[in-house]
């Protein structure tokens, strides 16, 4: 019998199909974990009638939870395994949700939040990265960007799907039904593809032959950093920066943006643009993951993405409310960077950190922007509530919103920098 080729190998590598089960995870992960909360915040308003602060306050609970779940998670993979873990989370999650559609009280809403929150630590993109990145390590741009890619399809699917179900079936009934959903395809895909690591199975990564060089990417310059030292690294310190900015940009203006194109674009349009937005987000996401040479300096990548933001932020500015054309560019470029904020700070520090220290860095610069652009929604809310405006200015016209943007994009290209200059001292 015939040896089996290199392209065979690749293509049952299991490594694949642990991505594409993560790419399910990150579809159910987004698409309840982030997507659901903006419409349990209307609907709650809307049924319950409590305060839109009040609830918001509940969402930012939910998120600020679910980073220091996702900090955690390479420890919680190490102890007990990313079966356990992961289905232990999606129980949390579908808990957490149904309590959110069930609360009377508003205490019950803020115990909903713990809860989801837990549950989205362990499907978000500490998470995926802790899952992906054994199996990866010269293909992994390629992998972690289409597991992250799973992200975008959840939005693209549960936004519409949580307004329909509740809709059709009330909240508690929709939360019921689509977190059942979740667990059993969760639970099955865990069992089945998280189980074990490559090691277990005799594996290299990237689905190499075991007499192949082993791939190596990792800087000369990095060094390990036990304990304490990781938090006092430059590296480290510019690499957070730069997430935790980038993020609270992306998602401040993402999260107002909608509103901000309607009176313009007419509110049909304005939702095609933001489905836009996501569709320029992977195609980016998917580019730039098959695409990019394995020597490729990364900060300077990212701040390309960061700087196609940057100008959408400055086309939305210029368009001052009314300009279609200008406001449509802006989509285009903001989309286009989109989903590399998310998925190319943990291959930089693929690169800057030793193996050993990899996902415990990536855990706590992706818990640090989630905790931070937690606080951008209603960030971005005040700025639109509070700054001057003109009195024939037309509503879409929030000059001080895409000012902000833009600097804090600019910012997180400084701290891109800062990093890459003391990388090469």
């Amino acid at each position: 019998m015939a040896a089996p080729t290199n392209e065979a190998q690749a293509t049952a590598f299991h490594g694949w199909k642990v991505v594409w089960a993560t790419f399910m995870l990150a579809v159910f992960g987004w698409g309840l974990g982030f997507y659901g909360p903006p419409v349990f915040l209307k609907v709650l308003h809307e049924q319950r009638g409590w305060p839109i602060a009040l609830i918001s306050a509940a969402v930012t609970v939910h998120f600020l939870v679910g980073a220091l779940s996702g900090a955690n998670m390479p420890a919680l993979h190490r102890r007990f395994g990313a079966t356990p873990v992961t289905r232990t989370c999606a129980i949390a999650m579908a808990s957490g949700l149904i309590l959110w559609a069930a609360a009377r009280e508003t205490w019950q809403m803020f115990a909903a939040a713990l809860l989801s929150g837990t549950g989205w630590g362990g499907m978000s993109a500490a998470a995926l990265n802790a899952i992906v990145s054994p199996w990866f390590v010269r293909k992994r741009p390629a992998a972690l960007g289409m597991a992250y890619n799973g992200g975008s399809i959840g939005g693209v699917i549960f936004s519409p799907l949580w307004v329909a179900a509740i809709a059709a079936l009330g909240f508690t009934n929709a939360a019921m039904a689509i977190v059942a959903a979740m667990l059993v395809i969760v639970w099955l895909l865990s069992g089945r593809y998280f189980a074990r690591t490559p090691e277990q199975m005799a594996l290299n990564p990237d689905g190499d032959a075991p007499g192949d060089p082993p791939s190596i990417v990792t800087s000369a310059h990095a060094k390990p950093l036990p304990g304490g030292l990781l938090w006092r690294d430059w590296r480290f310190a510019t690499l957070s920066a730069a997430m935790a900015l980038g993020l609270f940009a992306q998602i401040g203006l993402i999260a107002h943006l909608f509103s901000l194109l309607a009176p313009a674009l007419g509110s049909q349009p304005a939702g095609f643009a933001m489905a836009l937005i996501t569709a320029m987000a992977i195609a980016g996401r998917a580019l730039l993951g098959w695409m990019m040479p394995i020597g490729a300096d990364r900060r300077l990548v990212a701040c390309v993405g960061y700087a196609a933001q940057l100008l959408g932020s400055v086309a939305f500015y210029l368009a001052d409310g009314m300009s279609v054309p200008l406001l449509l560019s802006g989509v285009l470029l903001f989309g286009l960077g989109f989903g590399n904020a998310t998925s190319l700070p943990p291959l930089i520090a693929q690169v800057e950190f030793v193996r050993d220290d990899v996902t415990r860095a990536v855990a706590l610069v992706v818990g640090m922007a989630q905790a931070a652009y937690a606080f951008a929604p209603a960030t971005f809310g005040l700025i639109r509530a509070f700054a001057p405006q003109l009195v024939d200015a037309p509503p879409g016209a929030t000059p001080l919103v895409f000012v902000m943007s833009a600097v804090l994009q600019a910012l997180a290209i400084a701290a891109f920098l800062a990093g890459r200059r003391r990388l090469q001292s």
